[in-house]
């Protein structure tokens, strides 16, 4: 029996199925609020794979990396009885009220949004596709379809929940009240995770050196080892200091959320201890969190029928929501209804 409360206000949040392994910066930054969220929010969290093939993939790849991202979100519990769980391709809608709000979308707001630019810059504008120019638009489609009151985010996606709000008021305003205008909600106490050998910048599996990045599901000994050899500063003194230490700061940030120790706690159990000490006892604290988690992720990607079962219950819950938007959106803007 679902325990889903339907006075309670609702989020939606999205993960991409491009990366295979989840790393640190994943769990900590976004996936561990997501579980926090199921407990007090009517929550709706999908594997955006329409947004994935913005960029080329490759099939097989793309349908593994699906099934994975879904058997992770599992193991760092979600529960498919305390939230909706779902593949966004599995959603039609998505797509049709994508198309609804290009239309609505003027050009000179389409390219201003930032992550295009940035995204295209890297791959050659001539490269870039009209999906990917456009994919904050579908962006828009995924939160309004839900009705959600909150998108978690982080800062940098703020910009895309501000298009969210404006087209739903210039829909609204046009055809009448149809679309919630959503909030972002950006945890302030969200960890931001930053590279182990280059901590001023974010962790990301596009780094240039994997030296610094955590993966999830790697040989716990091999992170264990990265963490060990992590940047730090030629000072010995253990204290939290972004801007002064941003090394010794980060492995902070990570000892602290894995294991809910407030920062000051850990500088003043460190007083006087090496940093040796600090990344020697961090890599334990890491190995011990994330083997269950490699091992319940596998359970997963084990049982491929419980793990479709999930995603066609969620793909049906998802869909009754979706649905009555896309119908009272079409109706609203004089679509003639198709009779059955």
């Amino acid at each position: 029996m679902s325990v889903m409360a339907f006075d309670r206000p609702r989020v939606l949040s999205g993960i991409q199925p491009t990366a295979g392994s989840f790393h640190l910066g994943n769990y900590l930054g976004a996936v561990r609020q997501w579980v926090a969220l199921q407990e007090s929010h009517d929550a709706f969290y999908m594997v955006v794979d329409l947004h994935a093939i913005t960029v080329p993939q490759d099939p097989a790849e793309l349908r593994d990396n699906t099934r994975l991202a879904v058997a992770q979100l599992l193991a760092a519990g979600l529960d498919p009885d305390r939230c909706t769980l779902f593949v966004q391709s599995h959603v039609p809608e998505h797509a049709q009220l994508g198309w609804v709000m290009n239309c609505l979308t003027g050009f000179g707001e389409a390219s201003r949004m930032t992550q295009f630019k940035d995204k295209s810059a890297k791959q050659g504008a001539d490269r870039a596709t009209v999906g990917l120019f456009t994919y904050p638009i579908l962006q828009v489609a995924d939160i309004l379809l839900y009705q959600a009151n909150a998108v978690p985010v982080g800062e940098d996606q703020r910009q895309h929940i501000e298009l969210t709000r404006d087209l739903a008021e210039r829909f609204n305003g046009r055809f009448g009240e149809t679309f919630t205008i959503p909030a972002p909600y950006i945890v302030k106490e969200t960890a931001k995770i930053y590279d182990l050998q280059d901590p001023t910048a974010k962790m990301s599996k596009s780094a240039p050196s994997p030296k610094g990045l955590v993966n999830l599901l790697d040989e716990p000994k091999v992170s264990a080892k990265k963490i060990k050899s992590a940047v730090t500063d030629t000072d010995t003194v253990i204290r939290f200091d972004e801007k002064e230490k941003p090394g010794v700061s980060n492995l902070l940030t990570i000892y602290a959320t894995l294991t809910g120790t407030a920062v000051p706690e850990l500088e003043h159990r460190y007083e006087g201890k090496g940093y040796g000490a600090l990344k020697t006892d961090l890599a334990e604290v890491f190995v011990e969190w994330v083997t269950p988690f490699r091992e319940r992720t596998q359970e997963y990607l084990g049982d491929q029928e419980t793990l479709d079962s999930i995603l066609a219950k969620g793909a049906e819950k998802a869909r009754a929501v979706a649905a009555e938007t896309l119908a009272k959106t079409y109706e609203r803007m004089g679509l003639l209804p198709a009779k059955h």
